[in-house]
């Protein structure tokens, strides 16, 4: 095996393990045999402490884990155009681990982590080019060293940087960064807008969300989103905090992030939440409002990768803040049924009763306190959806398609309660 079919895996200056790439281009993992001891952590759920290999091999759960903390679709070819490397999970890793979600930090075997956490400040004008290009920028006058910044999961352009007393910066090589920036979508310029406001809207009615806040720069909005999984330490230093998402902690491709592609259930979700989080009780119900939430105010693209459990210390597991909050049902072409089904149906203008009773058993509890949690939930997020808006155009200037938004929950709030009573409404979808 050569180093360029190898990776270390490290947390900070220690070593977990090392990954490796069979002919096939399928990736192995084992532990190092330093992390084998007393308060070490697991990487995953998936993937306990052990001296055995996990396996390259087909459907491995090593190749899934670490497949999970790569960009998917367009970004990804993007970075594979732009940096010219061939477009497998291995090759990925080896150009863009550095700096993930999470606490791993995914190096060649030939280098370990630079300890002198390097950065590079942004002046105005190139923070505009980064924002125009969202997410590269010319780190030279020579076109060759343009690099994307994007190394973080998911479909859409982001790009990890420190902020620091309103600068902001780079990180160079995998220094640690504590914001995250997500840009404009081409066709879908209203995104960050409707991300800011249907995120200050769950943070509002009390659910555990991402800090965000929308900026404007050379006309183009972008998102600034702070770190969940990094602390600042007294000395100011950024600290790395271990997370997985649900597709990891369950064993699943990001292939299967949708429960209609065979990926896992709500009910799924919550047995894991359930049996491994430090509070159960508060964050199995944190979840079933994130999932009302996303039913009433339109975000239908809440899928399992937006979801995470954060590893803070001590052995200490919760459900992560959530993050990726948008109303898609405003947006044209975009499916409006739901990531998860409810009891079953996954369009959100036709969720019965018996939907929400069905649900209620497949996550073994009673039914008449979901049905009442669902009641409070919706008229918490109908009460807010006005007020929330005014504080964003208060902030950010008038923006009437977050009408839309408020209509849409308006309607949801109507069926629920009409369900709520038990009469049979007559549904109808956005």
């Amino acid at each position: 095996m050569t180093d360029t079919d190898s990776l270390n895996v490290w947390y900070g200056d220690q070593l977990v393990g090392q990954l490796w790439r069979n002919r096939q281009g399928l990736i192995g993992f084992r532990y190092d045999e330093d992390w084998l001891t007393p308060g070490k952590f697991a990487v995953s759920l998936q993937l306990p402490l052990q001296e055995n290999d996990y396996p390259a091999e087909e459907g491995g759960i090593a190749h899934r884990f670490f497949a999970n903390l790569l960009p998917e679709a367009g970004v990804r070819d993007q970075i594979v155009r732009d940096l010219k490397i061939p477009n497998t999970d291995f090759d990925l890793l080896r150009a863009i681990g550095g700096e993930c979600a999470g606490a791993l930090s995914l190096l060649p075997a030939e280098r370990e982590p630079d300890k002198n956490n390097n950065y590079r400040k942004l002046d105005e004008e190139n923070l505009i080019q980064l924002i125009r290009r969202r997410g590269q920028i010319l780190i030279s006058k020579d076109p060759k060293n343009r690099r994307p910044r994007f190394s973080l999961a998911g479909v859409q352009n982001k790009c990890p940087v420190l902020i620091k007393r309103g600068r902001y910066y780079l990180p160079v090589r995998e220094a640690p960064t504590s914001h995250i920036l997500k840009f404009e979508i081409p066709d879908y310029s209203n995104i960050p807008a409707y991300e800011t406001y249907t995120t200050l809207l769950a943070a509002n009615v009390g659910l555990p969300a991402v800090e965000i806040d929308l900026r404007r720069l050379d006309k183009h909005y972008f998102t600034v989103i702070k770190r969940y999984d990094r602390l600042e330490n007294n000395e100011g230093e950024i600290i790395r905090l271990h997370q997985e998402d649900f597709c990891q902690a369950l064993g699943y491709s990001y292939n299967n992030k949708y429960e209609n592609v065979q990926g896992p259930s709500f009910p799924d979700c919550y047995q894991l939440v359930r049996d491994n989080s430090s509070d159960p009780v508060t964050d199995a119900e944190c979840l079933l409002k994130w999932l009302i939430f996303n039913y009433i105010a339109g975000n239908s693209d809440g899928h399992v990768k937006n979801l995470s459990l954060l590893y803070k210390g001590n052995e200490e597991i919760r459900l992560a803040p959530f993050y990726d909050l948008v109303c898609t049902r405003v947006i044209n072409r975009i499916s409006t049924q739901l990531a998860f089904g409810i009891g079953g149906n996954s369009d959100p203008g036709h969720i019965t009763r018996k939907n929400w009773e069905t649900l209620a058993k497949n996550c073994d509890i009673g039914s008449r306190y979901l049905l009442n949690l669902l009641l409070k939930t919706t008229e918490h997020i109908s009460d807010a959806a006005t007020e929330v808006k005014k504080i964003f155009e208060s902030n950010h200037g008038d923006y009437p398609a977050l009408q839309r938004i408020v209509h849409i929950i308006h309607e949801q709030h109507r069926l629920v309660s009409a369900l709520y009573r038990g009469k049979i409404a007559s549904p109808r979808s956005q």
